[in-house]
C-alpha cells in the first residue's frame, strides 16, 4: 500500500502490533479518553526517600518485559540512563522497552545491555553515535519507534505508550517529590519529563540535591511522585549546550542565515506581535541574530517564541524584543537559568508545546518556524533522521510538530554537506511531509 507521501509502506511489519498510515497533516481525528497513572496512597506518616536506586526500584514493582522511561533535558551531560540501566542489569532485569524523549551519543553502553537482552525495545524522538549505529544495522529485533516531541506527548496521553516506572533526574527535589530544573546541575526546563511524572504507573525522581520541603515551583509535583533518590551526581550542566546549539562563525551559515532573514522580513507575518521559533543548527539559530537588528530598527516587538530556548532569545526578550518565551527544552545554561529568573519565561509541557491531539497545542499559534534538515527533496519532504548511508544521525524532535502547525515553514541548509548534496530527488525517509514546508533556504539561493 502508498501512504500521503507517495512511499511503498508494507501491511504488516514485525514488531509493531499497529500502525496507521499518514493521510496528511491533520487526518487523524483523536478519539476516546486521556490515558492516566495507577491510583495510589501515601499516609501521613510514609517516607518516599529511598536508600539507593536498586530499593526504589523493588518498591517500584518493576518486573521483567515493563516500558520504563527518562528525559533529554541533560543532553550531552546526562548521567541518569547509563547509572539506572547498570543497576537493572546487576538486577537480572529482562526484556525492558526503553521510552526516551531522545538519546544521545553517550549512551552507547547501552548497546550491551540490548545484547545482553535487558533492553528489548526502544522509542525515542532520536538517537545517535555508536547506538545509533548498531540500531541502524539492526542490533534490535523490534523495529525502534520514532516520535516526534508531540507525537510522543500525545501517545503517552492516549494511553498508546504506557510507561511503568519512570526514573527522572531533576537538578533539585524536596523529600516528598517537589522537583526543577535548578540546582548543582541545572538544566532549565522539565517540560519533556512532565510528560512521564503525569501519566507513568510509578515516578521515581533522581536528584543530586534534596532541599527543604516544600520546593518551588515545581515542574514535578508530590502528587505524582511515588519516590525519591539522592545520589552523587546526576549530569554535567557544561554540556547541555552541544555544538548544534552554538552561535556559528561559519561564513556559509551565516550567509543562510541572511537570506532566511530576508524571506521572513518580506513575509506578511514580519509585524508587531508576531511569534517564531529557531530549531538547533547554525544557521537557524544565527536568524534570530539577524532578526533582532531588523526587528529593532523597525521598532517590531514578537509576542513569543517557542520551544527549544537559547541564549540569543533569552537576550532578545531581557531587550524587550520578545514578550514571553515559552521553554519545553533549555538549549544552553543562559536559558536554563532564565527560567527562574525571567517571570515570563515559562516552563511548558510536551503536550502544551505540540500535542496535536488535545484541545490547542500552542504550536497552532506560531507564524515563523526556521527548522534545519539533513536531506529535503524536490517535493519538500524533510529527512532529519538519516544520513545518505541511512545511518540515524539525529532525531526528529519537534520538526514536524511545528512545521505541520506555523504559518510559514522555513527550512535552511547548506546546497551540499561534505560533499553529500542536501537536495535530491527523493529523501531516505520522510519525517517532515513537503506539504508542511514553504521555504527552502541555501547558500546558493532560495526555493519556494
Amino acid at each position: 500500500m502508498k501512504n500521503y507521501a507517495g512511499r511503498e509502506i508494507p501491511a504488516k511489519i514485525a514488531g509493531l502490533e499497529k500502525f496507521k498510515i499518514y493521510n496528511g497533516e491533520f487526518a487523524t481525528k483523536p478519539e476516546g479518553r486521556l490515558s492516566g497513572a495507577v491510583r495510589a496512597s501515601i499516609k501521613p506518616d510514609e517516607s518516599k526517600i529511598c536508600a539507593n536506586i536498586e530499593d526504589a526500584v523493588k518498591k517500584s514493582g518493576l518486573k521483567d518485559g515493563m516500558t520504563i522511561s527518562f528525559h533529554h533535558h541533560f543532553r550531552g551531560g546526562d548521567y541518569i540512563i547509563n547509572m539506572v540501566v547498570d543497576i537493572l542489569a546487576k538486577m537480572g532485569f529482562k526484556n525492558l522497552r526503553l521510552v526516551a524523549s531522545s538519546l544521545n551519543a553517550l549512551h552507547s553502553p547501552l548497546i550491551e545491555h540490548i545484547k545482553n537482552g535487558v533492553i528489548s525495545g526502544i522509542a525515542s524522538s532520536g538517537l545517535r553515535g555508536e547506538l545509533a549505529e548498531a540500531v541502524s544495522r539492526g542490533i534490535l529485533e523490534k523495529p525502534v519507534i520514532i516520535r516526534s516531541h508531540g507525537g510522543r506527548a500525545r501517545a503517552i496521553e492516549a494511553g498508546d505508550e504506557k510507561i511503568d516506572v519512570a526514573f527522572l533526574g531533576a537538578p533539585s527535589s524536596d523529600e516528598y517529590g517537589n522537583a526543577n530544573g535548578h540546582g548543582k546541575a541545572v538544566c532549565g526546563s522539565l517540560g519533556y519529563a512532565i510528560m512521564d511524572a503525569k501519566y507513568a504507573d510509578k515516578v521515581i525522581v533522581i536528584t543530586d540535591n534534596v532541599v527543604p520541603f516544600p520546593n518551588t515551583p515545581a515542574s514535578f509535583q508530590q502528587t505524582q511522585v511515588d519516590f525519591v533518590v539522592e545520589v552523587e551526581e546526576i549530569g554535567d550542566p557544561s554540556k547541555i549546550g552541544g555544538k548544534e546549539t552554538r552561535f556559528t562563525k561559519n561564513p556559509r551559515d551565516l550567509l543562510i542565515a541572511d537570506y532566511a532573514a530576508k524571506v521572513i522580513m518580506n513575509s506578511e507575518y514580519f509585524q508587531d506581535g508576531f511569534s517564531f521559533q529557531t530549531g538547533s543548527g547554525g544557521a537557524s539559530l544565527a536568524v534570530s541574530r539577524v532578526l533582532r537588528g531588523e526587528m529593532e530598527k523597525r521598532g517590531i516587538k514578537a509576542s513569543f517564541s517557542l520551544g527549544g530556548i537559547t541564549k540569543p532569545m533569552v537576550e532578545m526578550h531581557e531587550a524587550g524584543l520578545i514578550g514571553k518565551l515559552f521553554d519545553v527544552q533549555s538549549f544552553d545554561l543562559i536559558a536554563a537559568n532564565s527560567v527562574f529568573r525571567n517571570k515570563d519565561h515559562h516552563e511548558v509541557d510536551a503536550s502544551y508545546y505540540a500535542n496535536p491531539h488535545n484541545k490547542g497545542c500552542i504550536a497552532n499559534k506560531l507564524d515563523i518556524v526556521i527548522l534545519s534538515a539533513l536531506e529535503i527533496d524536490t517535493d519538500f519532504n524533510v529527512n532529519v533522521i538519516t544520513g545518505s548511508d541511512g545511518v540515524i544521525r539525529g532525531a526528529s524532535g519537534g520538526h514536524s510538530d511545528t512545521a505541520a502547525s506555523a504559518k510559514l515553514s522555513i527550512i535552511v541548509a547548506p546546497l551540499i554537506r561534505g560533499r553529500i548534496p542536501t537536495v535530491v530527488k527523493s529523501v531516505l525517509n520522510v519525517v517532515t511531509p513537503g506539504a508542511s514546508i514553504d521555504v527552502l533556504v541555501t547558500d546558493r539561493g532560495v526555493a519556494v
